[in-house]
């Protein structure tokens, strides 16, 4: 917020929202985003840096990605890089505009390996209830939503596409429901796991379940200051554990 700060990024106001921009910078530099499509930080490249990171140090050519909670695209799109033509890349997203942002940017970079999936992502299989907000990366699953979504556990995903072998999981709030319909999976699979806790009861909460079914999990972004935390949990081994209980 300083003079500084708003005078660097008064130019980028200037850019219009539906320009295509190719990436300037970062494993993704080159391809192409629409600016409106989020945060100036994805088409300059610099957008959470740190996860970047984790993708391409856990996504390998023929990797099998669940991006869920894909917002407009942008980690679809490097796990689409990474995991390339022998991988799958899986993303899942309930909100409409956002959809349209996905599908515009596969096919802007002629993107084959990517499975658009217009689903929340929880603990039961049916309808269920979404409310929208004004930032539409920050909508989520609530009783008192306005918009009817339909929801899959990763569980029932797995058994049905494919089995991931990294989940990318930012899902405001639903995300211990999320993690409670995936217990088989992370048990006979143990996927890697890049995972967004919105909150200190669910960082708590999460954090239990994982370290339950034979996880290490460790503090990437502490949520002290702003309640949003960011961990990377990363099982122990890759054989099943059957004494897990969460």
């Amino acid at each position: 917020m300083s003079f500084l700060g708003r005078a660097i990024r008064l130019p980028l106001r200037l850019v219009p929202r539906d320009a295509v921009l190719r990436v300037l910078s970062g494993p993704l530099l080159g391809r192409k985003w629409i600016a409106g499509a989020a945060t100036n930080g994805c088409w300059l490249g610099m957008y959470e840096r740190f996860a970047q990171r984790i993708f391409v140090e856990h996504v390998r050519p023929g990797s099998v990605v669940y991006d869920v909670g894909a917002n407009a695209g942008f980690f679809t799109l490097l796990a689409s890089k990474l995991a390339g033509p022998s991988g799958r890349v899986y993303a899942f997203e309930p909100m409409e505009r956002n959809l349209r942002y996905i599908r515009e940017h596969v096919q802007l970079n002629r993107v084959t390996n990517v499975h658009i999936m217009p689903l929340a992502v929880s603990d039961r299989n049916g309808s269920m209830r979404f409310a929208a907000a004004a930032n539409p990366a920050m909508g989520g699953l609530s009783a008192s939503g306005e918009i009817e979504v339909q929801s899959r556990t990763i569980d029932e995903l797995a058994r049905s596409i494919a089995t991931p072998t990294f989940i990318k999981m930012d899902i405001e709030g639903a995300e211990h429901a999320a993690l409670s319909g995936a217990i088989e999976t992370l048990r006979e699979a143990r996927p890697v796991i890049l995972l967004s806790e919105h909150g200190w009861e669910q960082h708590q909460r999460c954090g239990r379940l994982l370290e339950s079914l034979d996880y290490d999990v460790k503090l990437l972004v502490d949520g002290t200051s702003d309640g949003n935390y960011v961990v990377l949990a990363t099982p122990r081994n890759r054989d099943s554990i059957s004494s897990a209980s969460p």
